[in-house]
């Protein structure tokens, strides 16, 4: 049974000027084996956000089905969809969204706060994967001391902490020049692949896409 799989799903937002509805997704259906790693391209505005936003319960399609894990997406009210994003899937974003006043640890943490009962080796655990990323000497700096790569770096343990089934991933090296998104990149390949996530990945780059196992287009809200 695949992790995801989407089924004639569609989306649609209200244009604020005219209030005539404008399609953004049509009619998508998309199936991910578990610990696929996945690209998504295609020109801006044309839907890879919001269909990342779906796959991750951050937004719901007006049409379609959804299933997670083999569980109807639409069957489950606000609290059981935040239970899935926050033990399920693990987000990363062009801009690492590190809490300033947290050290490295503890932007890592985060995440298992919003668990019912965290993991009691949430900390070692954290600790284990900020050292495989080369941060161990960093763990109690702020973000403010730290590169954009080394901030990016922790933004990809910060997702894994919860041992997601699942990592989404929007333009994670967007704001990196050419030479460190090669290099976290390669970093995101070998944390998906030792952990055994599935990864999906929106991205502007085709040569960091065709790294991935699966390309996928989208033009015009349909999925290619």
């Amino acid at each position: 049974m695949p992790l995801i799989q989407l089924t004639n799903v569609s989306k649609s937002y209200t244009d604020p000027g005219s209030g005539a509805q404008v399609p953004v997704l049509r009619g998508v259906n998309l199936s991910i084996e578990a610990g696929e790693s996945v690209a998504i391209v295609g020109p801006s505005g044309c839907g890879k956000s919001t269909l990342l936003n779906i796959l991750g319960t951050l937004d719901l399609p007006d049409a379609g089905e959804i299933l997670f894990d083999g569980e109807a997406l639409a069957s489950l009210k606000p609290a059981g969809l935040a239970a899935v994003r926050s033990q399920k899937i693990g987000f990363i974003f062009q801009l690492h969204h590190l809490m300033p006043q947290c050290s490295v640890l503890e932007n890592v943490l985060l995440p298992t706060l919003a668990l019912k009962s965290p993991p009691k080796d949430a900390v070692q655990r954290a600790e284990a994967l900020l050292e495989q990323v080369g941060l161990k000497d960093r763990m109690d700096w702020k973000p403010a001391q730290l590169s954009g790569g080394e901030r990016q770096r922790v933004a990809f343990v910060r997702a894994l902490i919860n041992q997601p089934r699942l990592i989404l991933a929007d333009e994670p090296t967007g704001a990196l020049d050419e030479t460190n998104a090669a290099a976290l990149t390669d970093l995101l390949l070998t944390l998906q692949k030792s952990s055994g996530v599935t990864l999906v990945m929106v991205t502007h780059h085709r040569a960091q896409a065709d790294r991935m196992g699966r390309v996928l287009t989208i033009h015009e809200g349909v999925l290619q």
